[in-house]
């Protein structure tokens, strides 16, 4: 996601920044690879238009800020116009006022819709939501044998539409259902045509119109670019968006969509899919995303998906081991690597860390075997070395190295890697202070 763009992006502030004066010329250069890089990634012309009109306004001819760079004060300008383009500010669902609340959901066929109305169902559920799923596409029987499965597995009540309905008598049972079942959150998934047609569009407001939802959100497949934002238009016009979800959006979208929706319907975007886990659904923050299309991490999404991964209690009590009695063990350092394997790839949460180039983690991925090798390393050893690691003398390291097939550089690799969580934990994120007297922030040794 954005991996192109965030590319092209940093060699032209890159550029920039090994310059020591920046001349007129050399900003509109800048600027003119900017555009480059946006239409690359196929951002619709006029979303790259007023985006370069006001970059242009802001860059060439500005007073220079004093004790701030010019490549600086860049890439500032640049980040506050994408956080513009992306929608200002966040917009989430309206899930407040008498229930139950209505979310329809729209889109065409393939786009994803069927599995994110599951995934807005568990969002609901971890904001303390009583959600009921209504399967209403009768066009496509096997949405709806989906949606009762995904339904299953989050533990969300369902109505499927039955053999015969109408979509207005499915929905409408629906409704009764999820009234008996004392549900506060309706999730209507609707039917998925192959193109925005009359009829298609007719029973859309019919709808709206009969059942008045709070939201109505077109999901969106994110690798469809410029295509994309002209179906949301032509949805937005004839049936009246409150937001867009973008799909797909952990593969190869270039990210055109994401940046030319707000700017051409006017039509938050509220969530992007990244996978396809029913928990693989992130709210989608304009600054958060701005700050991952520069290169600059996006420190806060990333420690939101450690608590959903460890929980509140589970970091919690991991927290008071290592800065109570420094009890933090290798029993509890196992299951924390696999609780945070739950929070995705490894390659998109180092995107994450501020300061790392997306570039250059092409490829990064964790090995499949690697989590069962630290596994067979550590039951190999005793309950007693599991739980006091500071015995692990040069004997008994060959021994676990033996017991569980790794080498001895392998076991203290790990022990490593161990020693550096007990840290990070109790650093708390304070800066320590480096060789030369500066602070500088530890992790991992």
């Amino acid at each position: 996601m954005f991996d192109l763009l965030s590319g092209r992006l940093e060699s032209v502030f890159k550029r920039l920044r090994s310059k020591g004066v920046i001349g007129e010329k050399d900003l509109r250069e800048g600027l003119r690879e900017v555009k480059l890089a946006l239409l690359e990634a196929d951002v619709h012309y006029q979303v790259v238009k007023d985006l370069l009109g006001r970059l242009e306004e802001k860059v060439i001819g500005t007073e220079r800020i004093k004790g701030v760079s010019p490549a600086h004060q860049v890439v500032k300008v640049v980040y506050e116009e994408l956080v513009e383009t992306l929608g200002k500010a966040h917009q989430g669902l309206k899930l407040d006022g008498a229930g139950p609340i209505v979310i329809l959901l729209l889109g065409l066929q393939g786009s994803g819709k069927t599995t994110t109305a599951a995934k807005i169902a568990r969002y609901c559920q971890r904001k303390e939501k009583r959600p009921f799923l209504i399967a209403a596409d009768i066009y496509r029987p096997a949405a709806i044998e989906q949606l009762t499965i995904l339904a299953g597995r989050a533990g969300v009540p369902i109505h499927p539409a039955g053999e015969g309905d109408r979509v207005f008598e499915a929905v409408s049972a629906g409704m009764e259902a999820a009234r008996s079942a004392n549900a506060d959150v309706v999730i209507i998934d609707s039917a998925g045509r192959l193109h925005c047609d009359p009829e298609m569009i007719a029973e859309l407001q019919d709808l709206v119109r009969r059942f008045r939802p709070q939201e109505t959100l077109l999901v969106i497949d994110g690798m469809t670019g410029q295509d994309g934002v002209n179906i949301a238009g032509t949805f937005h016009r004839e049936v009246g968006l409150t937001g867009v979800i973008l799909t797909k959006m952990e593969g190869d979208a270039r990210g055109g969509a994401a940046l030319s929706i707000y700017g051409v319907t006017g039509s938050p975007i509220k969530f992007i899919g990244i996978g396809e886990g029913i928990d693989d659904l992130e709210a989608f923050y304009p600054e958060r995303m701005a700050s991952r299309i520069l290169n600059q991490g996006d420190i806060v999404t990333l420690v939101e998906k450690a608590q959903r991964a460890l929980g509140e209690e589970e970091l919690g009590r991991i927290e008071k081991k290592v800065k109570g009695k420094g009890e933090f063990d290798l029993d509890d350092f196992l299951m924390s690597i696999r609780q945070l394997r739950k929070m995705g790839p490894v390659s998109q949460l180092l995107k994450m860390v501020p300061g790392l180039n997306a570039s250059q983690l092409d490829g990064v991925e964790m090995d499949p075997g690697q989590l069962s090798r630290v596994e067979a390393i550590i039951l190999s050893m005793t309950p007693e070395e599991r739980r006091h690691p500071g015995i692990l003398n040069g004997s008994r390291r060959q021994r676990v190295a033996r017991g569980s097939g790794a080498s001895v550089q392998e076991v203290n690799r790990l022990l490593n890697q161990y020693h550096g969580m007990v840290k990070m934990f109790k650093l708390g994120g304070k800066p320590m202070k480096g060789k030369k007297g500066k602070k500088e922030f530890r992790s991992w040794p």
